[in-house]
């Protein structure tokens, strides 16, 4: 199935600034984000998405004071991210979690990362990005045109939006399909303990000790 077609059944919520006071995600929420690059410290973060394992993607556009909006004031969503009580499932998530905890000055946890859980349990292949992951364990062809777009934009395209959500709306069944996979080798422990030091993982990478990293030898 190609994204095109699952984005035809998806619904996209566009809210900016923060989440709806009276929305409720559940107990498991995928999480992914759009940044102006990839240096937490010089490139801002731009929109965060989440998905609630449905048909929904909900989309936290974040506005800096510069261009009119509320930058880190967005209390619902750092209450969300933080929550010891939901678990986020996130793929890349050393990155993700880095660029919330620095841009909304929050620790997120706990959290379930697919590219990690793939690393584990997928050794026979060096392929472990989300679209390669969601065509040979979902069936699904993921459309990655938007990549690498200007997310800072005030006003993000319908192609954008359609983009980001669909980065979200596979994870609930991905991280089914790998957590499957790490009972069945026996590596679901090894992952959990890897998924608890991510916030400290992304922490130590604020600090600078990315590179050298000070578990290399």
């Amino acid at each position: 199935m190609s994204s095109t077609q699952f984005m035809q059944n998806a619904t996209i919520h566009l809210h900016r600034h923060d989440l709806p006071d009276d929305l409720a995600l559940g107990g498991t929420v995928a999480v992914d984000t759009e940044t102006m690059g990839l240096l937490p410290h010089r490139d801002r973060l731009c929109l965060v998405q989440l998905c609630a394992g449905d048909s929904q993607a909900h989309l936290v556009q974040i506005v800096p004071p510069s261009l009119g909006g509320r930058g880190a004031d967005c209390p619902n969503l750092k209450r969300l991210l933080s929550d010891p009580a939901t678990v986020k499932l996130m793929h890349f998530a050393r990155f993700d979690v880095g660029i919330l905890q620095h841009a909304l000055g929050i620790t997120v946890s706990p959290v379930r990362c697919t590219k990690i859980a793939a690393k584990l349990v997928r050794t026979f292949t060096d392929r472990h990005g989300l679209r390669e992951l969601c065509r040979e364990l979902l069936g699904i062809d993921l459309n990655k045109q938007q990549q690498t777009s200007d997310w800072g934009a005030a006003d993000l395209s319908a192609e954008q939006l359609s983009y980001a959500a669909s980065d979200v709306l596979h994870l609930h069944a991905l991280w089914e399909r790998l957590e499957g996979l790490l009972v069945r080798e026996g590596r679901l422990d090894l992952a959990m303990a890897a998924f608890d030091f991510l916030p400290a993982r992304a922490r130590l990478d604020l600090l600078g000790y990315e590179n050298p990293d000070i578990f290399a030898h």
